[in-house]
């Protein structure tokens, strides 16, 4: 369960290359991290529509989701988020501190804490949730492929330093729309110009995560992120975690 599980979050919603960059495109890279990186900081919540693919290797099977998600940075740097599946029904939520599995189906809520979720070197799995604005510090960067994808979007390939068994690398599509506005302003004005991820775990699975109608700094309250447990609902805590 715990494996699904991470599975499930990192994807809480990203083409090799072999040769380094040339320096026409290492420039224009930069370029595009910039504009990642500095938009990302002027984050301060976000609201959109999401759909997900899973492609699991050991089963060889595809697996399909989609929501709507919500993030906001906490005063601790931390990320609160809940992806809210609409298909299928099920909620993964955090207030930055503890982390809740509900499936209202099954009526169970798995409950953890970030710090043990995400020990042994997972903790770079959160930063795809709030760490975009120091990807440089966390991860090797270069183009996937020749650095774009059919839409146009620039696409990177980030590999952590720290490398992990929930995130072997993450791709990130960058909204063309976005980086152009930086050559020319100087300066980011996309909080959030990712167009979708996808997350490769060490055990060959993927998974892609798309970004619609999105929204951001509307002042979303904090509380919207502590999940309340119904009644009737089973518990669960791995490890005996409180």
């Amino acid at each position: 369960m715990r494996s699904c599980f991470s599975i499930l979050l990192l994807s809480c919603v990203v083409l090799l290359q072999s040769a380094l960059p040339q320096h026409g495109l290492a420039a224009e890279m930069n370029d595009v991290v910039k504009t990642l990186e500095q938009g990302y900081r002027t984050l301060n919540d976000l609201q959109a529509d999401f759909s997900q693919q899973t492609e699991i290797a050991s089963m060889k099977r595809k697996e399909r989701g989609a929501g709507e998600l919500f993030l906001k940075k906490g005063a601790n740097g931390q990320a609160m988020f809940s992806f809210n599946y609409s298909k299928p029904r099920q909620q993964i939520i955090s207030n930055g501190k503890k982390v809740w599995y509900y499936l209202p189906e099954n009526r169970q809520v798995m409950v953890s804490d970030v710090a043990s979720l995400f020990e042994g070197g997972n903790s770079v799995a959160l930063n795809y949730l709030s760490g975009m604005g120091h990807v440089s510090r966390d991860f090797n960067i270069r183009f996937a492929g020749d650095g774009r994808d059919k839409k146009g979007n620039y696409l990177l390939e980030l590999i952590p330093k720290k490398p992990s068994q929930a995130m072997a690398k993450l791709h990130l599509g960058i909204k063309a729309q976005a980086v152009a506005s930086f050559t020319r302003e100087g300066q980011a004005a996309d909080p959030f110009p990712i167009a979708y991820s996808v997350v490769f775990d060490s055990f060959g699975n993927r998974t892609v995560i798309e970004f619609s109608n999105i929204k951001v700094n509307r002042g979303m309250r904090s509380d919207r992120f502590n999940f309340k447990v119904p009644s009737g609902v089973e518990v669960i805590n791995p490890g005996q975690t409180k």
